[in-house]
Parts: structure tokens; C-alpha cells; sequence
């Protein structure tokens, strides 16, 4: 108990307390080169964060930080996009995908209706922004081919699964390639189609060594799909043996349908595809990894080494960055607002390495070649804190 007199000081200390300020940003990211397409800026800057949004971008901030990163010499971009992952495929996916800057992810169809709880719950344990495509074949994917039985195939059981987990099921994934699909590749997108329509959701097919055309199977592709390993050789390329792109896939590109990178391990990328349908001028409209825990140690790598790739095959920084961060956020609702360091946006941000000397690079094909620059993941910041 406090006798009189000490209550009255304890009171009056009280009082006459002094505040002691709170940091007017909760961690500025100074000095490094920042780079956001949306907003087609390219320069020295800080970025300050302050409750989870990017409070400011300009150089010299003044005030305050509970945090500070020193990005000089190292570059600042918008947290990194990744829609086509297997990231929920096991636990550690997530993080492991968030420690090389993938701030949101897609998981593309590791499961079908069977069991498309799996990759459901890991998806909605992420702390980063993570959804998944449910594979159009209820077995998911499987070393025989998902759907080479067509039963495979269930309409009604996809459909099921949609509605007790809409949430997080953001897509279907149609995987059209000869040892996946084998003949049946034509019925397995109308399926795909069909449930996806239901739910005025995306179908993202995996293209590539198809049995049927392109000329067949893209007429089926509506505003939203997304169509990846767009650099996938023959047979059934989007380019022609003469070096133009097919006239279905330019009526794709015009009805809206996306084109994806979808680096992978094994049949979608290489060199010479690479380079014959850069040169005709169909750029891909975002970049994807087809991220496994396995090709973290081969191919893949990570998202960063993903992007190099196409600074080795010429395309300037800035449209790089941009197909890794705003293009990806167009694709799927759960990213709008995201992909930029806009004031008011997430403050999800990757500072990255731009490293100069020898790299070499690996397509699908155990081609190898070298570029002069490479980025490395340094750092990431999800939701105005530093992970």
C-alpha cells in the first residue's frame, strides 16, 4: 500500500511523464536502386513503410525508423510474384519461396479434387499471399499422366472441391502435354473449361509437346487463361517451322489470354525456342519458375536466377523486373494492388543482388550458356516487416 505522500509524488511523476515518441516509419529501406515498372521509376531512393504500406519513396528520407535496411548498392523492387509453383506441395515451400523474395505464389495443379486439401492448408498457412489451381485430373499429378485415363478427368468432383474451398482454389490447371494427356488432350481442356466456367475462373494449361495442334486447342482458351511453358519446343511450338508465331496464338494474345514463362525442369524451356520467338517480337507477359523443392538444386534455383535468364537472353532490367512483379499482379485477383511500391500499396518489397561476371545458365535440355550478370535474392519484406 501507498501512504499520502508517496502516492502524490507517484502521481505527479506520472503526470509529468515525458512521452517518448514513436518512430514516424516502421522501417525505411535506403539507398538502393529502385526499381518499379508501374510506376517507371528507376533511381537512388528510400522507401519508407509505416503499418504495412509504403508510406514514402524519394530520396534522403527524413524521420524516424523502428528498422533500417542499408540496400545501397543492391536493388529495391516490388515484393516478387510467382504464378506458377508447387510451393504448396510441402510445408517449407512457402518460406522457402519467401526467403528468395516471392512475396505471393499460385500454386498450378500439384492436386486434384482427391486431395486438394493438402496443398489447400499449406497455401492458407503461408504467410505470404498463397492460392492454388486445382489440377483438372482428381489424382493430381502423377508419373503415368494425370489424365491419360480421361475418367480422371471429373468434372463433378473439381467442381466439388471448388465450393468447399473457394477461397483458396483460384483456377484450374489443364496439363496438355503426349505423356500427361496422351490423345485425350482436346476433352481435358473442355473439362477444364467447363468447370472453371462455373466458377468465372482462369484455366492455365500446360502446353508443350501436345498430341493435338495448337491451331485445335486454343480456340478453346478464353479472356484469363494463362497459358505457360510458352517456350516449350515442338511438337505443337507456338512458333512455325518458318519463325512466325502461330496466328491462333496471336488471336489468343488479342482475346486477352496471358503467356507464361513456366521455367521448369524437364521439356519447356530451350535456348534456340528462346531465342526464335523473343526475336519475333512475342514477349511473355509475366515470368514463372514451376518452383519444386527439387529444383531449387538444379534448373530452377530460384525466382531471381529465373529472371537472369532473360537478362542473358537481352531483355533490358526493367522489363524483367516488371514480369516479375505488376504483370503477375493482373493475372489473379488476390494480387491486385500488389506487384508496386506505390504510396498506399503492401509494403512487400525484394531487394536483390546484381551481381556482374560469368554466369552460366541451364535450359530443360542440359544446354548450357553464359551471361554477364546474375541477381541473387538479399532480402524481403512482406507486409511492412523484414522475413
Amino acid at each position: 500500500m501507498l501512504n499520502r505522500r508517496q502516492f502524490f509524488f507517484t502521481a505527479a511523476g506520472a503526470a509529468f511523464a515525458v512521452p517518448v515518441p514513436a518512430s514516424k516509419y516502421d522501417l525505411i529501406v535506403k539507398g538502393g536502386r529502385v526499381i518499379d515498372p508501374s510506376q517507371k521509376l528507376n533511381a537512388i531512393r528510400d522507401v519508407a513503410i509505416a503499418g504495412g504500406r509504403i508510406a514514402a519513396v524519394k530520396a534522403n528520407i527524413d524521420g524516424d525508423a523502428a528498422q533500417t535496411i542499408d540496400a545501397r548498392g543492391k536493388l529495391v523492387v516490388p515484393g516478387l510474384i510467382d504464378i506458377h509453383t508447387h510451393a504448396a506441395r510441402a510445408n517449407d515451400g512457402p518460406a522457402l519461396c519467401l526467403a528468395d523474395g516471392v512475396t505471393g505464389f499460385i500454386d498450378a495443379g500439384s492436386q486434384g479434387a482427391d486431395r486438394i486439401g493438402e496443398t489447400v492448408a499449406i497455401a492458407k498457412s503461408a504467410r505470404q499471399p498463397g492460392r492454388v489451381l486445382i489440377n483438372i485430373g482428381r489424382a493430381g499429378i502423377l508419373p503415368e499422366g494425370d489424365t491419360m485415363d480421361i475418367k480422371r478427368a471429373d468434372v463433378a468432383a473439381a467442381r466439388d472441391a471448388i465450393s468447399r474451398n473457394r477461397d483458396i482454389i483460384v483456377g484450374v490447371k489443364a496439363r496438355l502435354s503426349r505423356d500427361v494427356a496422351g490423345d485425350h488432350d482436346y476433352e481435358v481442356l473442355q473439362r477444364a473449361q467447363e468447370v472453371a466456367s462455373s466458377f468465372n475462373l482462369p484455366v492455365m494449361i500446360h502446353m508443350g509437346q501436345t498430341v493435338s495442334p495448337l491451331s485445335k486447342l486454343f480456340p478453346l482458351l478464353k479472356q484469363g487463361d494463362i497459358v505457360t511453358h510458352m517456350f516449350a519446343p515442338p511438337p505443337n511450338s507456338i512458333i512455325d517451322d518458318s519463325g512466325h508465331i502461330l496466328p491462333e496464338v496471336l488471336a489468343a494474345r488479342r482475346r486477352g489470354v496471358w503467356f507464361d514463362l513456366g521455367n521448369g525442369r524437364t521439356g519447356h524451356l530451350r535456348w534456340d525456342m528462346a531465342d526464335q520467338i523473343l526475336k519475333a517480337g512475342f514477349l511473355p507477359d509475366t515470368f514463372s519458375t514451376d518452383w519444386t523443392p527439387e529444383g531449387r538444386s538444379a534448373g530452377v534455383i530460384d525466382f531471381p536466377n529465373v529472371m537472369s535468364k532473360f537478362l542473358m537472353l537481352g531483355m533490358p532490367l526493367d522489363q524483367v523486373i516488371a514480369r516479375a512483379t505488376g504483370n503477375p499482379a493482373r493475372v489473379f485477383k488476390v494480387f491486385a494492388g500488389r506487384g508496386t511500391l506505390n504510396v498506399g500499396s503492401p509494403a512487400d518489397v525484394a531487394v536483390l543482388e546484381l551481381r556482374d561476371g560469368t554466369f552460366e545458365f541451364v535450359d530443360n535440355y542440359q544446354n548450357k550458356r553464359t551471361g554477364r550478370q546474375r541477381l541473387f535474392p538479399a532480402g524481403t519484406v512482406l507486409g511492412g516487416m523484414r522475413v
